[in-house]
């Protein structure tokens, strides 16, 4: 893979809101506020699981991935972006760029299929709640969060190396916060439409295939919920898996609207708000909704 080909320069210029500089104490305060309660929110999350022996079941060792998960996601770019905004050259360098663009899709990637997992772990549980121990094992969930660990960062590489080996002929103006893949080709001097095919296959298979089996298996569990015949066992079930739909929703629908069509086609601001909301936003609510609205989760921050 050669990413530092001859036309690549020794660093990028990242415009975020250069032309609006109005934006950038709102958007600093916001940043900084988001960051701080997403570290908050998720090493809380991950320090009570893994202290709290009674949360030492699938569910919980799932969750604490995907604090793990959101915690290097927003710190891959949120310090770099507080930086770039208190300074009047707003750059980074190219290997940090590198560094930025595959770890940021590689935990993307990842968190895409952990979701699914944990939407199947909610299946077993509701719909099959007598072989919930013998199907969700400590080797099983083991091996279903190493494979979503693997095909992210190999999703991530893939992708990287193709969107990092078009050539540029100089070009190193980046018109977003970070480095991004739909950012970046818009810098090719190129024809980017077969790179843009081959993103769009791996896009389909990292997004819509876990989206899919999340709205199967909260397809079965609304079946299962409308059996009960607790109209109060109906409601905190709805309410729990309502909130989890909703995070959902909001993560892969912004990611859908930024890989699955063309650069070309992303409005520029739109493009840089949308990529805020799934960048930062949603791993700073994670935290909230998975965790802090459970009963189980309030006992055990208060044991611990």
């Amino acid at each position: 893979m050669n990413w530092a080909n001859e036309s690549s320069p020794r660093e990028f210029i990242l415009l975020g809101f250069s032309d609006r500089p109005w934006l950038q104490m709102p958007l600093f305060v916001l940043l900084l506020i988001s960051y701080t309660f997403t570290i908050f929110g998720n090493v809380s999350t991950m320090t009570v699981c893994i202290l709290d022996p009674k949360l030492h079941t699938p569910m919980y060792f799932f969750l604490t991935n995907l604090s793990i998960l959101d915690l290097c996601y927003t710190t891959s770019t949120v310090p770099h972006m507080l930086t770039n905004i208190c300074r009047n050259k707003k750059t980074i360098s190219y290997g940090g760029c590198v560094a930025q663009l595959i770890i940021f899709l590689a935990l993307g990637a990842t968190e895409c299929l952990l979701l699914a997992v944990m939407s199947f772990d909610r299946y077993v549980a509701v719909c099959k709640p007598l072989h919930y121990v013998v199907i969700m094992n400590h080797w099983f969930c083991l091996r279903v969060v190493a494979f979503s660990w693997f095909t992210g960062f190999g999703n991530s590489v893939l992708q990287s190396s193709l969107t990092l080996n078009m050539p540029r002929c100089g070009r190193q103006e980046v018109d977003h916060f970070f480095c991004e893949v739909p950012a970046l080709l818009k810098l090719s001097c190129a024809d980017t439409k077969p790179i843009e095919a081959e993103l769009f296959f791996f896009s389909v298979l990292i997004l819509l295939i876990p989206v899919t089996l999340i709205l199967i298996s909260y397809g079965f569990i609304a079946q299962a919920v409308l059996r009960i015949r607790s109209a109060e066992g109906r409601q905190k079930a709805f309410g729990t898996c309502g909130s989890h739909m909703v995070v959902v929703s909001l993560f892969f629908g912004t990611g859908i609207y930024m890989y699955l069509q063309p650069p070309s086609s992303t409005s520029k601001d739109w493009g840089k708000m949308v990529s805020l909301f799934y960048g930062i936003i949603i791993p700073m609510l994670n935290p909230l909704i998975y965790s802090l609205r459970n009963k189980d989760m309030k006992e055990a921050f208060k044991r611990v």
